[in-house]
């Protein structure tokens, strides 16, 4: 499959899944109510598809244009209804029962990010440990109290089970205005109560990853401390180092990674050092002297590449995986944190505080949708579950035209004892219309912009 035909696929397939979803709880709710539905099409414009099914020959289509779908009910505002249908018109339900019918396709949209969420839980996935590497001096960590080595185990009275739910929690609370408590395990000891301030953390595309605005750094990664085979020629090769070798000590100071041999090394042009290698169950020692490399830092070098480490994964990452009924629990909380960052990050936007530039459109989507499912089935899942939430939080907004607008329109009528008149719901569904078009027009317009100039 060209990479194209990669992206095309995998977008057209999350976006079939979030509008079947969301438009069968439409349908879902609108039989249960008694509702009777003539159409459930998946696309707007020309059909490429129709079949009737069903005691009430509902059709079901497929349209050339695959960027949403809806559902046509029984309704007498549309056209005649016989009056012994009457009762199974949309229009003829009480207020209730339309309300439910109206918010059941965005309420789908949050159970499906449910159900994906609880099944990654219980499935389970690797990730690497919440623990600290070095905390830039004077910085918000710092300030804070945390440093080089704690491991991070609550934020706001959440656990944290790995390092993606740690950024997850710093990104869903980078719009308080209060510091966010944290706890963490320092040591044998557990650290409580510390007090993270995230005034001045930036949610942009292009700003620096959170933790980094934090001044908080990752630890490097643990490398078994197997060497390669050395360059020809190189100081390595000279030395009598050899594929497989493992290094045990420089001088006196004990090697356990790659990393450590390797800032040895980097430290120590143009001075001999004595290595300590394990060769076949025997110690062994080695001198040798790093060549310099020029440059604005003079560093060292020998020429030997690290071994590919069979058990890397293993060695720094931890398996996260939930128990059926804290699964749930967790597939929950995250649907409404994320839906919360949603509505946090739009009224930010609103505001100015976050750039409109970060609003993204159908290529962007495609572009995520690819890349996701390049990075395995998990991470695309992940990707349908976000799409899903902010699908059904967009959709909740009081906005003529939206689900949430005819919500809005029910609860006045609820408040005025009359629905409102056919001008008013006209003009503001006119309004709707155009603010949905502004929002896509921008959203176009930014995914046109990062495409031809970055």
């Amino acid at each position: 499959m060209s990479s194209s035909l990669h992206y095309l696929f995998f977008f057209l397939l999350a976006i079939g899944i979030l509008i079947v979803v969301h438009e069968w709880g439409h349908y879902a709710a609108a039989r249960l109510c008694g509702v009777k539905v003539l159409r459930f099409s998946l696309g707007f414009g020309p059909q490429l598809f129709v079949r009737a099914y069903g005691p009430d020959r509902t059709e079901w289509a497929l349209a050339a244009v695959p960027l949403g779908g809806y559902v046509k009910m029984l309704d007498e505002r549309e056209a005649p209804v016989a009056e012994l249908e009457r009762h199974r018109a949309f229009n003829t339900q009480p207020l209730s029962r339309r309300a439910f019918i109206v918010a059941a396709g965005p309420l789908a949209n949050l159970l499906l990010a449910i159900l994906i969420y609880w099944g990654m839980a219980c499935v389970g996935t690797r990730d690497l440990p919440a623990t600290l590497g070095k905390v830039v001096t004077g910085s918000l960590a710092a300030q804070a109290g945390l440093v080089e080595g704690d491991q991070v185990t609550r934020v706001a009275g959440i656990d944290v089970h790995g390092l993606s739910d740690f950024k997850w929690q710093i990104i869903n609370h980078a719009f308080d205005t209060l510091p966010v408590a944290m706890d963490v395990l320092r040591g044998n000891a557990e650290v409580t109560d510390l007090s993270l301030a995230m005034t001045g953390v930036i949610i942009d595309e292009k700003a620096p990853d959170p933790l980094l605005q934090l001044g908080i750094n990752l630890p490097p990664a643990r490398i078994a401390p197997v060497m390669g085979r050395p360059l020809p020629e190189s100081p390595a090769a000279a030395a009598g180092f050899r594929d497989g070798d493992i290094i045990r000590k420089v001088g006196t100071e004990p090697i356990s990674y790659w990393n450590e041999f390797v800032a040895i090394v980097a430290s120590s042009p143009g001075r001999a050092l004595q290595v300590q290698i394990e060769r076949e169950g025997r110690l062994l020692t080695l001198v040798v002297t790093p060549e310099v490399l020029p440059g604005p830092v003079v560093r060292g070098r020998i020429g030997a590449p690290v071994r590919p480490d069979e058990d890397f994964v293993a060695r720094n990452t931890i398996e996260v995986r939930y128990g059926l009924v804290e699964g749930g629990v967790h597939a929950v909380r995250q649907t409404v944190s994320t839906a919360r960052f949603y509505l946090q990050a739009l009224w930010q936007i609103v505001k100015g505080r976050i750039s409109w530039r970060n609003v993204s459109g159908p290529i962007s989507i495609a572009d995520a949708a690819g890349q996701s499912a390049k990075a395995g089935v998990q991470v695309y899942l992940g990707l349908i579950a976000a799409l899903s939430v902010s699908l059904g939080v967009l959709n909740l907004l009081p906005i003529p035209i939206l689900d949430g607008g005819h919500i809005l329109y029910y609860v006045l009528e609820r408040i005025r004892g009359r629905p409102l008149s056919e001008r008013v719901e006209e003009l503001s569904q006119r309004a709707g219309l155009a603010i949905l078009v502004l929002l896509m027009s921008l959203a176009f317009f930014n995914d046109l912009n990062r495409v031809f100039f970055g």
